[in-house]
């Protein structure tokens, strides 16, 4: 279990006496979270070595809610891709009730729908990123995956709120979760942009339609709605995130921590040589494009940004005539855990990656697109901001469907 699916596990006596939510409940956080005393070495050589001098905030608020650390799940490089990753093996496993991981272009909600369990990102800005070892620092979010959609509920209420430690946090902290900004019983409605099934198979869309249609038995009025420059958010991400990408791993030099290339001659060669040593070739060639688009070519970061902009108002326009956007979560074709490049990540999370770029919300509910290679994963995504909204939305879906099943 420990090889396939945990990196570190704590064999130390648990003697967390708080009370809280989640008493009880079992927890893993992936290698790219910091804990205490555990290695943290987000599954690249870069950080070999490398053992977390204080907790992330998020493992803070895990125990302050009661809830028990089990271990760190194995980790893709950095949390780029899902290769190697454990987080939704040990939640499928029973190993654990939750699990936390890194979204950086849809990854917790691709290993949800891959593992059938329920996978959860908040809003960028709702839970602190403080002692996460990120990537991407505009679209990196700490996000939850869970067996049950309730204990999705009661690890969001315990790990959001404000923190003065994280800067892209927005100040004041958003409210408190409220129970009234929940649906209630009022229609409900979705859209479904059509730039999203055009890549599906004529099998997959079938299963696809077939979940709109349980969504309509359950109330819910669903639309097709136009998103103008929707096929433009892989290349966005793409841009900005590699660019991003390019400026976080400056840091990992060998001089302070993690690998240190043997046998240099001097401090210059030793740098260039560990950075060469410490990252895999789909990151690697993901930061050689960064840095062409920061020295080389600026005014296509420019631009990216530009066109970002323009993606989420549009996005935020359409909120405001929907309740929720829903698309499949993956394609049954998909193998994320194999893609090698970054041209194959980003056609494998192409249909996960659009809330990064926005920031918004998005839930994957497990078993609702049942198709041949496996169930896709119904993908809901709300408004920024709007958890209670989304969340609310999932729990009429899923009593619904049970009331008719």
């Amino acid at each position: 279990m420990q090889s396939e699916i945990f990196c570190h596990i704590d064999t130390r006596p648990g003697s967390n006496t708080a009370r809280g939510a989640l008493v009880g409940k079992r927890a893993a956080v992936q290698a790219c979270i910091s804990v205490e005393g555990w290695p943290t070495e987000a599954g690249s050589a870069a950080l070999r070595g490398f053992v977390a001098v204080e907790d992330a905030t998020v493992v803070e608020r895990l125990r302050d809610a009661g809830a028990s650390l089990v271990g760190n799940t194995r980790s893709s490089e950095l949390g780029f891709g899902l290769h190697g990753d454990g987080a939704g093996k040990a939640v499928a496993g029973g190993h654990v009730d939750v699990a936390l991981m890194t979204d950086t272009m849809g990854e917790a909600r691709a290993a949800a729908a891959s593992a059938g369990v329920f996978g959860f990102k908040p809003s960028y800005g709702q839970v602190s990123r403080f002692g996460l070892v990120g990537l991407v620092p505009s679209m990196d979010c700490c996000s939850i995956l869970a067996k049950r959609l309730e204990d999705i509920e009661d690890v969001f209420t315990a790990i959001r709120d404000g923190d003065d430690r994280d800067p892209s946090l927005p100040d004041p902290a958003p409210p408190p979760l409220s129970p009234s900004a929940g649906p209630g019983r009022r229609p409900l409605s979705a859209g479904v942009v059509a730039q999203c099934l055009q890549g599906l198979s004529s099998i997959e869309r079938a299963a696809f339609e077939a979940a709109l249609s349980n969504l309509e038995r359950a109330g819910i009025a669903v639309r097709e709605i136009p998103f103008d420059k929707y096929e433009l958010f892989p290349v966005v991400h793409n841009v900005i995130g590699s660019v991003e990408a390019s400026s976080s791993c400056g840091k990992f030099d060998g001089v302070r921590y993690g690998h240190r290339a043997a046998g240099s001659r001097n401090w210059n060669e030793m740098y260039l040589r560990s950075r060469a040593e410490s990252f895999g070739l789909p990151l690697k060639a993901y930061l050689f494009q960064g840095a062409c688009f920061q020295f080389e070519q600026y005014a296509v970061f420019e631009k990216a940004c530009r066109i970002r902009s323009e993606l989420v108002g549009q996005s935020r326009r359409l909120h405001g005539e929907v309740d929720v956007l829903v698309s499949p979560a993956r394609r049954a074709a998909s193998e994320f855990g194999r893609a090698n490049t970054v041209g194959q990540l980003y056609e494998a999370f192409s249909l996960t990656l659009p809330a990064n770029v926005t920031g918004q919300p998005a839930l994957t509910l497990p078993g609702l697109v049942p198709c041949e290679g496996g169930d896709l994963g119904l993908q809901l995504m709300g408004a920024p901001f709007g958890e209670e909204l989304l969340l609310g939305i999932a729990g009429r879906i899923l009593q619904e469907l049970e009331g008719t099943g």
